[in-house]
């Protein structure tokens, strides 16, 4: 019997041949993938369109590529779907999937969300934050408070741009602050209250017409990157190169019960395309606040003099204290920030020039 019709013998008896065993073993994944519907997510994120090309849509384009058909995640942009002080409740219902923001903006009810977004003067440079939270225990800190609630799961931290001020009018002293209206984050705003800042909460999509009508005076959301990038740059005048914070902690949250669903391949995707997030804005934010503050063009840079900004660094220490008072979990990562303050100021340069 010739090896041809050996093999058609085989096939008529119900004999797989090695050949045939292998297109089933590889082909049988890809049907099943294609047969049943893909998981779908609707996802926002606390940032505008421009902006967001940038810190996540990359990576969510990335994950829906790799996910190969099992997953595709809808991305949405800042108060799209839900304004940005509902999001956790949204998520926590199921009207939402998954969110990219800080757990300040988001009203997350846990007593570490003061941490979230610009806390005073935790970080000088945006590599404090992951070190923070990789190698100083603030993980597993977040963890912890985050399985104290129902419905929603802290998937991760990473670090941002700056705190500085963009504004119509120079600053160039503390007293040059008071008065002022200025867009910024909840905890952020407590803090600058006590310098004479006036808070102003808004929609991410109005502030650059609240700049051009006066009904703000300046924003402290970002550094300069951002305002060039969103166009704060184009209706305002000056920069303040001071900053209340090196980097904005940021985090990824999902609805439990979604974030369950998803198998443990999509699961270790997903985190892998937002610590590929955290890596670009690493780089292209410590390129950008260096390039337009040097080629720009369209902000002029002001300074506090470092002897009096030193006064507002030293009233973060004393509102470090209030926070900590709040509960014996605050307290814990107050002392955890003292300590890495610490040490980074005994490491010397260049980790701290002062």
């Amino acid at each position: 019997m010739t090896d041809h019709n050996r093999r058609n013998f085989l096939k008529k008896a119900g004999v797989a041949t090695a050949a045939t065993v292998g297109a089933a073993s590889v082909g049988a994944p890809y049907v099943h993938a294609q047969s049943r519907s893909p998981i779908r997510w609707r996802m926002q994120t606390y940032a505008g369109p421009a902006l967001a090309a940038h810190v996540i849509k990359p990576s969510i384009d990335a994950f829906n590529k790799a996910a190969n058909g099992e997953m595709e995640i809808e991305l949405y942009y800042a108060d799209q779907l839900v304004p940005t002080g509902e999001l956790f409740r949204a998520m926590q219902r199921g009207t939402i999937d998954a969110v990219q923001s800080d757990d300040d903006s988001i009203a997350a009810p846990v007593d570490v969300s003061v941490f979230g977004g610009y806390f005073p003067f935790a970080s000088r440079y945006s590599l404090d934050v992951p070190t923070l939270f990789n190698h100083y225990g603030l993980k597993e800190i977040w963890e912890e408070a985050y399985a104290e609630v129902d419905g929603v799961t802290w998937l991760g931290a990473g670090a941002w741009d700056p705190c500085n001020f963009v504004t119509r009018e120079p600053i160039r002293s503390l007293e040059d602050l008071r008065g002022k209206r200025v867009f910024t984050f909840p905890t952020a705003g407590r803090f600058l209250s006590r310098f004479g800042v006036v808070p102003v909460t808004l929609p991410w999509e109005d502030i650059e017409v609240a700049m051009q009508t006066r009904e703000l005076d300046g924003i402290a959301w970002a550094g300069i990157t951002e305002a060039y990038t969103v166009g704060w740059a184009d209706v305002a005048s000056y920069y303040l190169t001071n900053n209340i914070s090196g980097a904005w902690a940021g985090s990824y949250f999902a609805n439990s019960d979604r974030w369950n669903e998803v198998p443990e391949h999509l699961q270790t995707l997903f985190k892998l395309c937002m610590d590929n997030s955290h890596y670009y804005r690493q780089h292209w934010y410590w390129w950008g606040e260096a390039h337009y503050r040097t080629t720009g063009g369209k902000l002029e840079l002001t300074s506090i003099p470092e002897e009096e900004w030193q006064t507002l660094e030293d009233a973060a220490l004393e509102f470090w204290d209030e926070i900590a008072e709040q509960s014996e979990r605050s307290a814990k990562v107050v002392q955890i920030l003292k300590d890495y303050r610490e040490t980074m100021q005994q490491a010397g340069p260049p980790y701290r020039y002062s």
